[in-house]
């Protein structure tokens, strides 16, 4: 991250500041990790602690179906059911104690706020346009988009249309990109595969100065509560730091390639505790004479691996739809499917683009994952399996 300055702030931090109406400005220190991680500094019109009242809690917790799991599975996030609201859209289909993951495909744009207490969210979004409005400021969305909102960030979403689908990420630590990739001052390297360019902050929006009765949806521990607040959230005249919600659009992920395969750090785009992200996108593969462009066999040996296919045709997969998931349980082998080994040798380039997810603690999985399995999945591999055959499908 990098330093962003956005509004009318004070020259000197915890002194007093005032309006041209000799009206007092709130201080508002937001950051993570107690007083050591990076933070922002916030300056409201209002106080920002003005609670009118707090709800009954709504619990969210998701139903566990499979607590240790070492099948290889594939989930059909087509057939994900859309809802009307954002947060009931959140579908969770795998968790474990550092994270968690589904699909959301919300119709309606937000009429309350929504801040998650206890998780950065990273939302991809795989389909839809719309503004993500935070207190800092509001950043506009498109397909592609990694939307990164640090935990205790107040926002609504105000979608375009009703046709939305976003990948969702939990994370019970912070979501960073990758310390190599960075120098010792915080800038990002040369051979990063993106530069601080790519990394888009909320634009700056004039405060909202008004009182009555604000919804604010709180989630802390699984449950949900029913904050109102005496005042607009969205009163910030001005903020300056580290710690901000931001987009990066994952075709301004430049990959790494080489002449024969590289294994999957290369595509890394985002880490925090005990799971790492990355992105695969359009790339030319492999160009040794003999490179096999299809990644070998391996067994993931203290990792899970998930991945979310979004757009192209994943070369390494028969029979993959746009929106499924794979989920490939550490220690159990796995590679690509019968005959994509022998399609991808001679190939020169792929348009495939997909969200990977590698958690280094077991995933449980959930009834709302297991209603939309294909249970066929695990035995894909065979090569009996009609499907399977070499030359079976074309290589985009």
């Amino acid at each position: 991250m990098r330093y962003i300055k956005s509004g009318n702030i004070p020259q000197k931090r915890h002194t007093v500041f005032k309006s041209e109406d000799d009206n007092y400005y709130y201080e508002q220190l937001f950051g993570t990790e107690g007083f050591h991680g990076i933070s922002s500094l916030l300056y409201h019109i209002h106080r920002p602690t003005q609670i009118k009242s707090i709800g009954v809690p709504q619990d969210v917790n998701p139903k566990i179906a499979v607590e240790k799991n070492v099948t290889p599975r594939m989930f059909k996030g087509m057939n994900i059911t859309p809802e009307d609201d954002f947060l009931d859209s959140r579908k969770i289909l795998m968790l474990n104690n550092d994270l968690k993951m589904g699909l959301a495909k919300p119709r309606k744009s937000t009429d309350y706020f929504y801040k998650n207490s206890e998780c950065d969210e990273l939302l991809y979004v795989h389909q839809g346009t719309g503004t993500l409005k935070t207190f800092v400021g509001n950043l506009d969305f498109e397909r592609g988009d990694y939307l990164i909102i640090p935990r205790g960030t107040i926002y609504k979403i105000d979608f375009s249309g009703e046709d939305n689908v976003f990948f969702v990420l939990e994370s019970h630590s912070p979501i960073y990109t990758p310390k190599r990739y960075r120098n010792e001052f915080g800038q990002l390297l040369e051979h990063s595969p993106f530069c601080e360019r790519d990394i888009i902050a909320p634009s700056f929006v004039e405060p909202v100065d008004e009182k009555g009765e604000f919804l604010i949806k709180v989630k802390k521990e699984n449950l949900i509560w029913d904050f109102i607040y005496a005042t607009h959230p969205f009163d910030v005249v001005g903020w300056d730091g580290y710690f901000y919600p931001y987009k990066f659009n994952i075709k301004n992920f430049e990959p790494i390639t080489g002449r024969v395969h590289l294994p999957p750090p290369v595509h890394q785009n985002f880490e925090a505790h005990n799971f790492v992200v990355c992105s695969f996108v359009a790339r030319m593969y492999d160009y040794h004479p003999l490179a096999v462009p299809a990644p070998y066999n391996h067994s993931n040996i203290d990792s899970d691996e998930v991945l979310f296919y979004t757009e192209g045709d994943f070369m390494s997969r028969n029979h993959i739809d746009l929106m499924d998931f794979t989920l490939h349980p550490g220690g159990v082998v796995h590679g690509p499917h019968p005959g994509a080994m022998e399609r991808s040798i001679g190939q020169k380039f792929t348009e495939e683009y997909a969200v990977m997810v590698d958690p280094f603690r077991p995933l449980k999985l959930t009834e709302e994952a297991l209603k939309v399995e294909d249970v066929s999945y695990m035995t894909s591999w065979l090569e009996d399996d009609p499907s399977n055959h070499i030359g079976d499908r074309s290589q985009e």
